[in-house]
């Protein structure tokens, strides 16, 4: 009897005082989906819970964010199609030992005092338990905390509202065992003015009834770590202990990045302190399998001690680093090392849960094949036997099976978002170095600059061999069986595979050319043309104009021209070119009395002009475009005309007469409404030596993207009628429509874009 507890004991998990029962409850360990983004599929969720219940977890949180009738359309009910997969799913996890919560979202519109609005949850929530369902969950995350005049007259706060609410339906289905309330200040970072001071968390650790639980994702959305003083914090305030909703391999906000690190960050002496852990995963699902084992091992590690090394550590290279991660029960890279152990398995097995989602091609029969005639569609040699290359042929091409280096290699370089794994930072590392040092390849040849130029090529020899690992591992990959796998790890490893190719071909470059390496690595590189992730690393380090193509082949010899931040050394440059396109576009010289212009004034810098909203285009000689703007369009207008004076006139020996005689210095009288459709004034302007589009295109995007950043709707300029080639820029490139404004004289157009 006594060895039949035990093992009772060690497949729930850690036990936790639930408050307000006499009982004890199995520590929640288990996932969420509840991302943003395409929902798993039925199988996909079946097969969840077969490992779930393999590794010895115990619970699933239905949320998916793009389930309309969970979030957006709440209080539809349930067609007879859809209540039957629901039905088959909650049974499906029932006979797995898994418990099943269904999630819903209501708070997107919802209007808490409204009766019949309370009547339609309980409604939909009565359906839901009618399939079998004893959990349920309310979540108010990522809400506006704003009521509506109705729920203002009845409730004090949104907090009141939301626990009102819970406490209503918690007591409708009969107090069930689980029942969860996910916050709308659902972490520490939200919480104002701090987690101890939360008149939010207040409310609703002294109101709501004991027996909910609550969701909490740590000090931020994503967290980086848990501390145990911050579970403690929030704990004593929420009167219970939280079940952590854990983001740390969520990627649906940013779909450019994959995560396969394993669950770190969070000592297992949280485990006592916490209601459960619920990992809330990639959206992809096939990749989640390391975080899901590696978060199972880290449940185990509490209850079965410290984790026995299985001896495959290899001396000298990550066992100092994996003794410094542990926390003398747990350790990520050992927790790591036996999922990447486990999942190479699946690797080579075909999908064998997901029937009927891909063909299966069935034997022909060539005697019903063809026309009729019995004759097969295709001619075969079926006396040839299997096809054998000549000696000049090519050899036929074989599949290297994927192996578990292969496997650590690729979790290194998708490991989780505030790190990358050892692998990923020592190739990161030498390509630093090698961009770094390579000045010493074009030093003199004494005996001391030889030394270090040949430890130069070795680490280049030594980092080319690391791109061929990543090559290597990119193969073997996408030839594994199991295609599910394959098409949701495909993008991100072509990624990776794609741009280590580049700064391989960029090593190379540096080791035959040394005299212009400097020039060539010079120049500030735009942050908003990087992605994130290993990859925007590894694009730090390569040219501004990397991409995926470059160096592939030899280019023609052609112009080069460069797009960098406007400095105050470019005014006289800035100017020149205005000048010259102002002349071409009047049909004459300018003159010399010509009043201030647009680009005097921006280039100027008069209203606090920055870099930040200022480009110029340059060639191998000087500068030749420029792109500047003001976030403000309407003060610097309005300061534009008072500078045209009297008194300012007569300095730049112009005559008053003549003020308010361009669309530039005109424009200050642009309709209001205008002004807050448009708020941003912009200018471009390229010389005639620029002869292709595309240089300019670059230059005007990066303008428009730096006034996105800050805020701005939409931008406008103004255009000379007769300036025909900016006219085809601003419409072709950056999508500039014609507006018409009243006061704005003919010979000259203002066009606007949203952005």
């Amino acid at each position: 009897m006594e060895s039949a507890r035990l093992a009772q004991k060690k497949c729930s998990g850690p036990e936790t005082e639930r408050s307000g029962t006499t009982g004890r409850k199995a520590f929640f360990s288990g996932v969420v989906e509840g991302f943003y983004g395409r929902p798993w599929t039925m199988e996909q969720r079946k097969e969840l819970f077969r490992k779930e219940q393999k590794w010895g977890m115990n619970t699933y949180l239905y949320a998916p964010k793009d389930d309309y009738k969970h979030r957006m359309f709440w209080r539809e009910m349930y067609s007879p199609e859809e209540a039957e997969q629901l039905r088959t799913l909650i049974a499906a996890a029932k006979q797995h030992g898994v418990d099943f919560i269904y999630a819903i979202s209501p708070g997107l519109d919802i209007t808490f005092s409204n009766p019949r609005e309370v009547s339609t949850l309980k409604r939909k929530l009565d359906q839901v338990s009618g399939f079998g369902c004893r959990s349920f969950a309310l979540l108010f995350d990522d809400i506006d905390a704003d009521m509506c005049p109705a729920d203002r007259k009845v409730f004090s706060s949104c907090a009141h509202a939301q626990v009102s609410l819970t406490n209503e339906i918690f007591q409708h289905l009969g107090k069930p065992e689980t029942f969860m309330i996910c916050p709308t200040d659902y972490c520490g970072s939200f919480c104002s003015p701090s987690v101890s001071e939360s008149s939010y968390l207040q409310t609703v650790g002294n109101n709501l009834l004991l027996g909910i639980e609550v969701l909490w994702t740590g000090p931020k959305v994503v967290s980086n770590s848990i501390p145990v003083e911050s579970i403690e914090e929030v704990s004593k305030i929420l009167k219970r202990a939280p079940v952590i909703w854990d983001n740390i391999h969520a990627n649906d906000y940013d779909l450019k990045m994959i995560f396969l690190g394993p669950y770190k960050g969070r000592s297992t002496d949280l485990i006592p302190k916490l209601r459960g852990v619920l990992t809330n995963p990639n959206c992809e699902f096939e990749p989640n399998f390391i975080a899901i084992h590696t978060l199972a091992t880290w449940c185990k590690s509490h209850r079965n001690g410290a984790m026995a090394y299985d001896g495959s550590r290899e001396p000298g290279k990550e066992g100092r680093r994996e003794e410094q991660e542990t926390d003398g029960l747990y350790c990520p890279r050992q927790a790591l090392r036996l999922a990447l152990a486990e999942w190479l398995e699946e690797f080579g097995m075909p999908h064998q849960y997901a029937a009927g989602q891909g063909p299966q091609a069935e034997p022909m029969d060539t005697d019903r094949a063809g026309s009729g005639n019995g004759a097969s569609p295709m001619q075969t040699d079926e006396d040839s036997g299997p096809y054998a290359p000549g000696p000049e042929d090519r050899p036929l091409y074989t599949a290297e099976a994927l192996t578990l280096g292969d496997l650590t290699l690729m979790a290194d370089l998708f490991y989780l978002p505030y790190e990358h794994g050892p692998l990923a930072i020592s190739m990161l590392k030498e390509l630093n170095w090698l961009r770094s040092n390579s000045r010493v390849l074009g030093q003199g040849g004494g005996s001391e600059e030889a030394k270090k130029a040949a430890e130069w090529r070795s680490r280049a020899e030594k980092f080319e061999n690391m791109y061929e690992s990543v090559d290597q591992m990119f193969t073997r990959v996408c030839n594994s069986a199991n295609r599910g796998l394959v098409y949701d790890l495909y993008p991100y490893i072509l990624e990776v595979k794609s741009i280590t190719s580049v700064a391989k071909q960029f090593v190379k470059w540096l080791g035959s050319h040394s005299e212009s390496t400097a020039e060539f690595l010079g120049g500030d590189q735009e942050p908003f043309s990087f992605k994130g992730g290993i990859t925007g690393e590894f694009q730090r380090m390569l040219p501004n104009d990397g991409a995926h193509d470059l160096f592939r082949q030899p280019a023609p010899a052609t112009k080069t021209f460069s797009v960098r931040p406007y400095f105050p050394k470019d005014e006289a440059a800035v100017k020149k070119i205005s000048e010259g396109m102002q002349r071409d576009g009047a049909g004459g010289s300018a003159s010399s009395e010509q009043p201030e212009s647009m680009e005097d004034r921006l280039a100027g810098g008069i209203f606090g002009f920055t870099p930040d909203l200022g480009y110029v285009l340059q060639d191998e000689e000087d500068v030749c475009g420029y792109a500047l703007g003001i976030t403000n369009g309407k003060a610097f207008l309005e300061m534009g005309k008072a500078s045209r004076t009297p008194g300012a006139q007569e300095r730049r020996g112009k005559p008053e007469s003549d003020k308010g005689t361009t669309a530039e210095e005109g424009g200050a009288s642009l309709p209001a409404a205008f002004l807050s459709r448009f708020p941003a004034l912009i200018k471009v302007q390229v010389s005639g030596k620029v002869t292709g589009p595309s240089v300019a295109k670059s230059m005007l995007g990066c303008l428009l993207d730096s006034l996105k950043t800050t805020g701005s709707s939409g931008a406008f300029c103004v255009v000379r009628q007769s300036n025909v080639r900016m006219l085809d820029l601003y419409r072709e490139l950056g999508r500039f429509e014609e507006v018409k404004v009243e006061g704005v004289q003919k010979e000259f157009l203002v066009m606007g874009r949203t952005l």
